[in-house]
C-alpha cells in the first residue's frame, strides 16, 4: 500500500484550470536583485504562505539544490560539489568560503577564499556555470524550457519553486514521483503533474513516454491492476492523441471488468492503494473520457470513499460527507492538500526548509536508498524530497487564489 486512507473535503470548480493558464510569461534570468536580496524576499514570501496555509513541518537539515529541470541531465548541488545526480560523477569541486541558494532563481553563488564568485545557474535555454567570466552550459542541459515568472499570481516565488520541483522529476521523458527513489512513473501522480506541465507549456516534455504506452495500468502497487488508472491514463493520452489510439481501446475493454450496475446507474469499482473508492475511480473514469470526447454513461455513486475528496477539479457535486479522514500530514502531506483543494481549506503544510518544499515518507513502494546521492539524513528518515505530487497539489492551489 503506497499510502493510507484519507481526508474529506467539500467542493470547488477547475473547468478554469484548462483556459485560465495559457498566458503566463516567460521567465528570464536576470533582474536588479542581489542574490541576498532575492533569497530574503523568498523567506519572506514562505513565512507568510506557512502562516496563510498549515505551516511547515520539520525536513532534514541538509542544504543542496537540484539543477536539471525536464529532460536535461540531473545534477545535485552540495557543500561546493557539483555532481551528477544519476552516476555520482563529481563534475566541479570548489574550496568555498560561502555559498548562497536561492531556490525561485534557480541558482546557487558561490564565494572562494580568494574573494571571487562562481554562479550556477539554470534558466529555460540550460544549465550554466559562470566562473572567472566565461560562462559555460553543463553538457547534457541544452533543452528548451518554458519557465513562467508567476507575477500575475500570488506567491510567483513558490511557484516558481514548486514548478521545478515537478520539472526535476522528469526523467528520460518519464514524470516520477522522485526520481532519486521511483524508476517508474505513477499515473496518478503523472496525472497531476501533466495538469500542471499543460498549465505552463510542458506537456511536450512528457509526449514520448505518454504515447509509448500499451498498458492501462501502472502496475507499481505490487502488479494490482488500479482501477484509478484507467481514467488516469486517458487523461495523460488526452493532451496528444485522439480516441483511436490503440490504448484507449484497451482502456475502454478494461473498464467493464470493473463495471457495477446499482439502482438504474453505473460505475466502476475496483482495488486503488489496497481498498476500493468507486466514487473516486468513477470520477477519474469520466474525467479521462471527457478529455477524449468519449461517450460517457457512467454515474458517480453517492457513497462513502475516503478518496473521493481526492478528486476536486470536477464533479464536486457527488460526494457523501462523512467519508473517513486521515490526521497523518507528515508523511503524504498531497493527501491533505488535495482535501483542501477539494473543500477550499488551508490546513496542510509545506517544508521547514528554503528547499525542497515538498516530500514523501515511508512509502512501501520507494527504495530511499536512492536518497543517499544527497545525504544519508533522507535515507534514515525514510524521506524523499522533492515530490511531485506533493508539488502538484500546492502549485494548482496558489493558481486557484489568484
Amino acid at each position: 500500500m503506497r499510502q493510507p486512507g484519507l481526508k474529506s473535503l467539500n467542493s470547488f470548480v477547475l473547468v478554469f484550470l484548462f483556459s485560465l493558464f495559457s498566458h503566463i510569461p516567460i521567465y528570464s534570468i536576470g533582474g536588479t536583485e542581489t542574490p541576498e536580496e532575492s533569497l530574503r524576499k523568498y523567506r519572506n514570501s514562505l513565512n507568510e504562505f506557512r502562516l496563510e496555509f498549515g505551516g511547515s513541518r520539520e525536513m532534514p537539515d541538509v542544504k543542496f539544490f537540484l539543477f536539471g529541470m525536464g529532460n536535461r541531465a540531473k545534477l545535485v548541488y552540495k557543500n561546493g560539489i557539483l555532481k551528477n545526480a544519476i552516476s555520482g560523477e563529481i563534475l566541479k569541486k570548489w574550496n568555498i568560503s560561502k555559498e548562497i541558494i536561492v531556490p525561485p532563481d534557480y541558482s546557487v553563488y558561490i564565494t572562494l577564499s580568494d574573494g571571487s564568485i562562481i554562479s550556477i545557474i539554470e534558466d529555460r535555454n540550460a544549465v550554466w556555470i559562470v566562473e572567472n567570466k566565461i560562462r559555460m552550459a553543463v553538457p547534457g542541459t541544452e533543452t528548451l524550457l518554458q519557465l513562467p515568472d508567476f507575477k500575475e499570481y500570488k506567491y510567483p516565488q513558490i511557484l516558481k519553486v514548486l514548478h521545478q520541483e515537478i520539472l526535476i522529476n522528469i526523467i528520460n521523458g518519464k514524470p516520477v514521483p522522485n526520481f532519486f527513489v521511483y524508476k517508474n512513473p505513477w499515473r496518478r501522480d503523472g496525472a497531476m503533474m501533466a495538469m500542471c506541465l499543460n498549465a505552463t507549456g510542458n506537456t511536450n516534455l512528457i509526449k514520448d513516454w505518454a504515447l509509448s504506452l500499451n498498458d492501462p495500468y501502472d502496475r507499481n502497487n505490487a502488479g494490482v491492476t488500479e482501477a484509478d488508472n484507467l481514467g488516469e491514463t486517458l487523461f495523460i493520452l488526452s493532451f496528444f492523441t485522439n480516441k483511436d489510439f490503440p490504448l484507449v481501446t484497451e482502456i475502454l475493454k478494461e473498464s467493464k471488468k470493473f463495471e457495477i450496475y446499482s439502482n438504474g446507474n453505473k460505475y466502476i469499482k475496483g482495488l486503488t492503494d489496497d481498498h476500493e473508492v468507486p466514487a473516486y475511480q468513477t470520477k477519474w473514469l469520466k474525467f479521462g473520457l471527457k478529455s477524449l470526447n468519449l461517450p460517457d454513461d457512467y454515474t458517480i455513486p453517492i457513497i462513502e470513499d475516503d478518496y473521493s475528496a481526492l478528486f476536486w477539479w470536477d464533479y464536486n457535486d457527488s460526494y457523501k460527507p462523512g467519508t473517513i479522514d486521515s490526521d497523518d500530514k507528515n508523511q503524504y502531506p498531497y493527501l491533505g492538500w488535495a482535501c483542501d483543494n477539494f473543500h477550499g481549506k488551508k490546513a496542510s503544510p509545506i517544508s521547514n526548509r528554503d528547499y525542497p518544499l515538498t516530500w514523501e515518507i515511508g512509502a512501501s513502494e520507494a527504495n530511499y536508498n536512492g536518497m543517499a546521492m544527497v545525504d544519508e539524513k533522507y535515507v534514515l528518515a525514510k524521506n524523499s524530497s522533492p515530490h511531485t505530487w506533493h508539488a502538484s497539489e500546492v502549485f494548482l492551489y496558489i493558481l486557484k487564489i489568484n
